[in-house]
């Protein structure tokens, strides 16, 4: 029998080496290796050593606030580099995660990346291939004829080129070898197997063991319990002991952000729906509700973060859940997907898939439409969600953004008209702007392209604005108005605060009248439509 892999967390964080590249398996504090985070950042602070660290954080570097996870590391001549599919973000009102302060400071190295590539930068190192070579981020911000991923003036190496192959232009993501892999699950056995029941989430921890393993290097798991060799039924084993090194215990290790644990977040049991509360009325509800009209009964799903995760609790207190699959990029595949903290879980999923699947499910378009939010969108209908002005933790960053919109067929962007001071007010079934938004988002040129609109009109993709005044379409002739809400001015209220010029579609409607008025909207969803 082989002896057992478990070491203690600073015997583990000894393992490091100066300048080594480490991947790590989180998103947010869903499926974080926090403890293990933790215990190399005392490390160095006690003794110096490791140095000059590269990370690689497929979905995201650690805890939403900068509380936990990437934190932990973000400290001078700890850090070098660091590649990341989104980063810590909270409100303008809290300080700046440090993180952020090294990149913004040009302490560090930083690369922002689709998450969805990253992973699959991963499998290509694994498999000993030379990198990803696709159209996803064609025109976007990770676009080297834009900025390539660079986050800051101290990254110049170029990680991302234009190629030719095969007759067309593409992107080409170099695959990055890591010398140690940080992967979470629940329970190791004596050998190393590696089981998640507690999970939430599979994320790419099998992806990320695989390229440290087959390139020389280490693979750590931090898990919640131990159990003996050979107990753990061989279909729950996601990653095996044959991948992994060494074994470090937390038995307080949180299942998500502020979540010690929630059996129906992994599955174990199913939650009774009616334990939700219904969406408290506001204006973003109005936004989610007409976002919700788009829908079609038996579509698959994508969900991002913002006014679009309200969608689907439009849809259960519509009596409408189970209508449409919600399919998120941590891995869910049906059920609820949650709120806030727990954005990234649903309870009471259909499946679990890992992470570069349902990226590579993306990838390819095999869904039916994707529900999103933006911060800014220019004259060709490109629309930023990853950075914006002297703030820019307030955003997370790409995530998977640019993987799930570059081949989607329908996407609906949902957020406000304007931005800065914006009041509102819904008074007998219509909308007043109490006081206008000092800064227009819909303007000539957004501060990051995350989303391609002269990219999307080229593929003939369907895309909507919902915005709480009107609906803009994109269409080949340019953004157009196709409806607006009940008692707001077009010329003022629309094309005067809009910082680019709208064409108004000659059959101009009215926002459902519904939209505006608490009660339920009887919504029924028309039935999907043939694919083509």
């Amino acid at each position: 029998m082989s002896p057992s892999k478990l070491v203690t967390l600073e015997q583990a964080a000894a393992l490091i080496a100066d300048e080594a590249i480490v991947t790590v398996s989180s998103s947010s504090g869903l499926g974080c290796p926090d403890a293990m985070l933790k215990a190399i950042g005392q490390r160095f602070e006690a003794s110096g050593t490791p140095r000059n660290l590269t990370t690689l954080h497929p979905i995201a570097a650690g805890d939403m606030y900068g509380i936990t996870g990437i934190d932990y590391l973000a400290q001078p001549g700890l850090l070098r580099r660091i590649v990341a599919g989104s980063y810590p973000s909270g409100p303008s009102s809290m300080p700046s995660p440090k993180i952020w302060q090294m990149i913004n400071n040009n302490a560090i190295e930083a690369y922002n990346f689709p998450s969805g590539i990253l992973f699959h930068m991963h499998r290509e190192a694994a498999a000993g291939r030379p990198g990803v070579l696709t159209k996803v981020g064609w025109d976007t911000v990770v676009d080297p004829r834009h900025r390539g991923g660079r986050m800051n003036d101290a990254t110049t190496e170029d990680l991302v080129e234009v190629v030719d192959f095969d007759g067309q232009e593409w992107l080409y993501f170099r695959a990055i070898a890591p010398d140690v892999a940080l992967i979470r699950a629940t329970t190791a056995d004596e050998f190393g197997n590696l089981s998640y029941e507690h999970e939430g989430a599979y994320l790419g921890a099998l992806d990320q063991a695989l390229a440290a393993r087959n390139n020389g290097g280490i693979v750590i798991a931090q898990v919640k319990r131990m159990t003996a060799g050979g107990t753990l039924n061989p279909q729950a084993v996601r990653v095996p002991g044959t991948l992994v090194d060494y074994v470090v215990l937390d038995p307080d290790q949180m299942q998500t952000t502020q979540t010690l644990y929630e059996p129906a977040i992994s599955g174990e049991v199913r939650r009774p729906l009616d334990g939700f509360e219904p969406v408290e009325w506001s204006v973003q509800k109005i936004i989610a509700r007409r976002a919700a009209l788009e829908l079609r009964s038996g579509e698959s799903v994508n969900l991002g973060f913002g006014i679009s995760a309200l969608v689907p609790y439009i849809l259960l207190e519509e009596g409408l859940h189970g209508a449409v699959t919600w399919v998120i990029e941590q891995g869910a595949v049906g059920g609820l997907p949650l709120l806030d903290f727990q954005f990234g879980c649903a309870t009471n999923a259909q499946a679990i898939v890992a992470s570069p699947d349902q990226f590579t499910y993306f990838q390819g378009g095999g869904f039916d439409r994707s529900l999103l939010s933006f911060m800014q969108v220019d004259q060709h209908g490109s629309v930023n969600v990853s950075r914006l002005g002297a703030k820019p933790h307030v955003t997370a960053g790409i995530g998977g953004f640019i993987d799930i919109t570059a081949n989607a067929r329908s996407i609906v962007f949902s957020g406000f008209f304007t931005a800065g001071g914006l009041e509102l007010d819904v008074v007998d079934g219509q909308l007043r702007i109490v006081t206008e938004g000092r800064f227009p988002k819909f303007v000539p040129q957004a501060e990051e392209i995350t989303y391609s609109g002269r990219r999307g009109v080229e593929l003939g993709q369907n895309v909507t604005y919902v915005t709480e005044r009107c609906v803009i379409k994109l269409l080949p002739q340019g953004l157009t108005v196709t409806e607006i809400a009940p008692d707001v001015d077009l010329n003022r209220d629309v094309l005067g605060q809009a910082g680019i010029d709208l064409r108004v579609s000659d059959d101009l409607q009215l926002m459902d009248a519904r939209l505006f008025r608490p009660q339920l909207l009887d919504l029924t969803l028309p039935a999907k439509g043939k694919r083509h």
